[in-house]
């Protein structure tokens, strides 16, 4: 529409009153009705003329069709002008303004009251957008550039996750067809910064310090000696890197010895503080952070633990002990 023809509609006292409104917030018919004091018919017919002006623009929101101000490109700053002034002059302006405030405020109230509904049930209940997966993902974005040892990395699905912000991952697993799987897998990618190395938690492929991070994930339950494969986790981290264990809390499912392959029924919280003191962290954490909905019901425990950077110092000796007068 011609410029003087966008002008004349601005003209009127309850059109300017409307799109002073809409150019503050989204609103409805209906929202406007109850700021304005007017009928619907009164504010669809106002309506009509902005809209094919193209002042303003509408779109649906649920069963709801909410305007808003779109003001021309070429005589913005006019139009913003007109709004402004229009505001100083109509009496009515301050309370349409209040008004306005009170559904916004009404809204948020809405959306609080919808989350407190919630509380307590977030992870149990469907939300759209939200899943481990993409929890993970985030999570994992937020990691410094570290070396990583995924040990028992399976097929490598975790390895993959890590190396987005890992300087390198070393995959290791004791399954020549695993091993192979997972080679291909980061081939098909272009994943550069993931090594495959076949090797026994009990023994690794690694030496001594080579990494900043050993993440035993659902892993060390298949270990023939649990404390031996937690040392060896010790042997590869460098002073002051970390260990992160996820386990199963201890079970009586003992099928899982048969349709998974386990070794032990978990650990108890316990006996996972010893395998990770006895082998030598400090600061060493341990937590149940998943318990299943569904039979057998597994829960899942989390060990974290950090290789000292400074060596213990040795206990000053006795006289005697190993020494001559």
């Amino acid at each position: 529409m011609d410029f003087l023809k966008s002008l004349r509609l601005l003209t009127d006292e309850s059109r300017v009153r409307i799109l002073r409104l809409l150019a503050q917030e989204e609103l409805s018919v209906a929202d406007l009705q109850e700021i304005l004091g007017m009928n619907q018919s009164t504010i669809s017919m106002q309506l009509a003329p902005l809209k094919q002006a193209g002042l303003v623009d509408v779109r649906r929101s649920g069963q709801k069709s909410l305007y808003r101000v779109t003001p021309p490109a070429d005589s913005e700053a006019i139009f913003g002008e007109v709004l402004a002034r229009g505001g100083a002059e109509i009496p009515e302006a301050a309370t349409d303004d209040a008004a306005l405030a009170l559904i916004l405020a009404r809204r948020k109230d809405r959306l609080r009251s919808y989350f407190d509904e919630l509380a307590g049930r977030f992870g149990r209940d469907y939300v759209p957008g939200r899943s481990w997966k993409a929890t993970a993902e985030m999570l994992l974005r937020l990691l410094p550039p570290l070396r990583v040892a995924d040990l028992g990395a399976g097929e490598g699905t975790f390895s993959l996750l890590l190396a987005q912000s890992a300087e390198r991952v070393i995959a290791v697993d004791n399954s020549e067809k695993m091993i192979a799987y997972g080679r291909e897998v980061i081939a098909r990618n272009g994943v550069g910064n993931v090594e495959y190395r076949c090797g026994d938690l009990e023994a690794l492929p690694l030496a001594d310090g080579e990494v900043d991070l050993a993440l035993m994930h659902q892993s060390l339950h298949h270990a023939l000696h649990p404390a031996v494969a937690v040392a060896e986790a010790f042997r590869v981290l460098r002073p002051g890197g970390r260990i992160l264990i996820l386990d199963l809390l201890r079970h009586d499912f003992e099928d899982a010895r048969e349709l998974y392959g386990d070794v032990w029924l978990g650990f108890t919280q316990v006996e996972m503080v010893g395998l990770l003191e006895r082998a030598g962290f400090v600061g060493v954490g341990v937590s149940v952070v998943d318990r299943e909905a569904e039979g057998p019901r597994f829960e899942t425990l989390m060990g974290v633990g950090v290789k000292s950077p400074h060596p213990p110092t040795p206990s000053p000796r006795r006289r005697g002990e190993g020494e001559s007068e």
